[in-house]
Formats: C-alpha cells, structure tokens, sequence
C-alpha cells in the first residue's frame, strides 16, 4: 500500500528542508498577483466604540434583563419535578421568583448634567 509522494531525490527531504522549501514557495509572487511597486503600510483596523447610553437606558436595559432572568427562573421551576422542589436548587429559584423588581423598576437614576 503506497504511504503518500515518493521522494524527488534519493532519500526523503528532512523535517527543516522539507519547511525551507515551503517558505521559499510562499515568498514567491503568485503569477495572478500584481507586483507592488512599492510596499504597502499595513492596514491599521481600529474597533468601533459601542454607542454611548444614557444611565436610564443602562437601567432599563438592566431591568429588562432581570425580569427576562426572573421569568426564566419561574418556568425552570414549575418544570421540576416534585422530588426536587425541595433541593437547594428550587429554593433559590423561589428566591428569585419571590423576589419584588416592581419596586425596583419604580425607582428611577437621577438625570445628569444635559446629558440625558
């Protein structure tokens, strides 16, 4: 059964001549590729800022979150089966459905400054 390319010469190519080949076959131009005339500054890509948000729209996105989390936790819990409503696991689910986020939602962050 034939175990991959015969040798080009006599005896196989070793591990570090087999690389110097490939890095010389890399530095070559591709025949489709345009020749620079002069090298390129490379392309500094910056990452864009997320938009700035307001303290009252963190709040109600965070609020949101929390309530989304809170429904979450309602729904995992009425799926237990009555073995584990009494395990560590469900008393803190019903921690967390017990928990009151109408009173936080009532509370709003100061405006600062103009900027909200």
């Amino acid at each position: 059964m034939p175990r991959g390319r015969e040798p080009e010469g006599e005896i196989a190519l070793t591990n570090a001549e087999r690389q110097a080949r490939y890095r010389a076959r890399r530095s070559e131009p591709q025949p489709s590729e345009p020749q620079p005339s002069e090298p390129q500054p490379p392309v500094i890509i910056k990452p864009r800022r997320p938009p700035r948000r307001s303290r009252p729209q963190r709040w109600d996105d965070g609020l949101a979150e929390m309530f989304a989390v809170q429904a979450e936790c309602a729904a995992w819990f009425e799926a237990l089966p009555e073995s584990l409503r009494d395990s560590a696991t469900a008393l803190a689910l019903q921690e967390i459905i017990d928990l009151d986020l109408d009173a936080i939602a009532a509370v709003r962050p100061p405006l600062g400054y103009g900027r909200d």
